[in-house]
């Protein structure tokens, strides 16, 4: 609680003030207190912890600059003392290294680099990548021994493995550790993991586990080894060091059915697979466009049935001076494909079936991507053994070989397959109509 106390001041010239008689109206005087009372003012006072201030939002964030690479110790340094540093390699490489770096923003180029420090342009590089590499292991949370397993010479094999994602990385950086692999063995370590998805469908593949190191290493080998005539030095070679590296049992089993043989039913089973082929392609960008003749052919959704694939136009071709294709009735999905002789082959009764997984569709190990089933739909009775046909079962279309057919009795399919096409990608360069193994 605080008292105030405020007093009128006396007024040091006039006491009164009187107002003169205008207009004959007479004068009413107006006077002030000569004397006032004092008068007293109460307030409580609030204190400041109980008042509550409207909470402001802060809408500017001032920039904060990322936390400098070079070490406490380095930072103080001008342009001659850095260029000592890395002349004299004082201290451990991932500290000199990013005065590398600095130096580059400074104006310095790789030769003059170089020239003053003896470090070569591919050095220069192997070092900035490989303690870029290494932050990314601390950033991960790695345990300080994989580290330090880093610090001496470190960096010709942190860079090797610079194109895995953090996860991989560190997978990969115990994996050399633990094997002692050189820089050769940590290049073909990290080529093997970066490849192994781009191989879905290869043979084998799914023996082999994608998270360990070790499979992926292995299955590279066991990739490998299957270009090689059997038997051959090379090839049992290769076998025996997939087998070596394999770390789950699905994976050893499969490497040694390779390496040991297998039964004779299941080799003539392959045997069987090898001669039984169809044309599969992978369309490639702008190939439509690039294409000195095109097909046109309706499509039908897998989804939609029978019902829909049999109203599809039957008869539909290109003519006139423009080559405007002209239909028996009308339809709303199109798809134009490069004259492959495969689809040119179809006179008539043509018809594309997309499928959304050809996990789902295709008597073989599949790529887990959406697919285009050529069909001819004239040629719907199965009579050829090592041909294949579209068929409807209770999960919907499929495409099953004639073999298979003729031994459940089934004599009659929606068309013969005569081309599989696969949507382009740009990590696969296999563009070319190759003639895939479907088993």
């Amino acid at each position: 609680m605080i008292s105030l106390i405020a007093t009128t001041l006396k007024p040091s010239i006039f006491s009164s003030f009187t107002q003169s008689k205008t207009n004959g109206l007479s004068s009413h005087p107006k006077t002030r207190p000569v004397n006032p009372k004092p008068f007293t003012i109460n307030a409580a006072l609030i204190p400041a912890s109980n008042r509550q201030a409207p909470a402001k939002q802060q809408l500017y964030q001032p920039f904060r600059p990322p936390p400098s690479p070079i070490p406490p110790k380095f930072r103080s340094l001008d342009a001659a003392g850095k260029i000592e540093v890395l002349a004299d390699r004082l201290g451990l490489w991932f500290e000199y290294a990013p005065l590398i770096s600095s130096l580059y923003t400074e104006g310095f180029t790789p030769p003059t680099i170089e020239e003053l420090t003896g470090i070569s342009g591919v050095e220069q590089n192997c070092l900035i990548v490989g303690s870029q590499v290494r932050d990314s292991l601390v950033q991960s949370g790695a345990k300080s021994e994989l580290i330090a397993a880093f610090d001496t010479g470190g960096a010709e094999l942190l860079y090797e493995i610079r194109l895995l994602s953090n996860f991989q990385r560190v997978a990969a950086a115990e994996y050399i550790v633990d094997h002692e692999f050189d820089r050769k063995g940590a290049q073909d370590l990290a080529r093997a993991i970066k490849d192994y998805p781009h191989r879905r469908g290869d043979v084998g593949w799914r023996d082999f586990d994608y998270n360990l190191p070790g499979d992926c290493l292995s299955f590279m080998l066991y990739r490998k080894s299957r270009e090689h005539k059997s038997p051959s030095e090379l090839r049992t070679t290769l076998l025996e060091q997939a087998l070596e590296v394999a770390v789950t049992e699905k994976a050893k089993k499969a490497v040694a059915r390779e390496l040991h043989g297998e039964s004779n039913e299941e080799r003539a089973k392959e045997e069987e697979m090898k001669i039984i082929r169809v044309p599969v392609v992978r369309l490639r960008f702008g190939e439509v466009a690039g294409a000195s003749s095109v097909v046109v052919l309706p499509v039908c959704k897998a989804e939609e049935g029978e019902e829909k694939l049999n109203e599809a136009p039957m008869e539909f071709e290109g003519g006139g001076e423009f080559g405007v294709v002209e239909a028996e009735k009308e339809w709303s999905r199109w798809v134009v494909l490069p004259g492959w002789d495969p689809v040119v082959a179809v006179r008539k009764g043509g018809v594309a079936v997309s499928f959304r997984d050809d996990r789902k569709v295709l008597p073989w190990n599949g790529k887990e991507e959406s697919i285009m089933v050529v069909t001819d739909r004239e040629k719907k009775t199965v009579e050829a053994e090592d041909g294949y046909y579209l068929i409807v079962t209770e999960n919907g279309m499929k495409v099953e070989r004639g073999s298979v057919l003729k031994e459940r009795g089934v004599e009659e399919s929606l068309g013969m397959v005569v081309l599989v096409v696969r949507p382009p990608r740009d990590d696969d360069d296999e563009w070319q109509i190759n003639d895939d193994e479907w088993d």
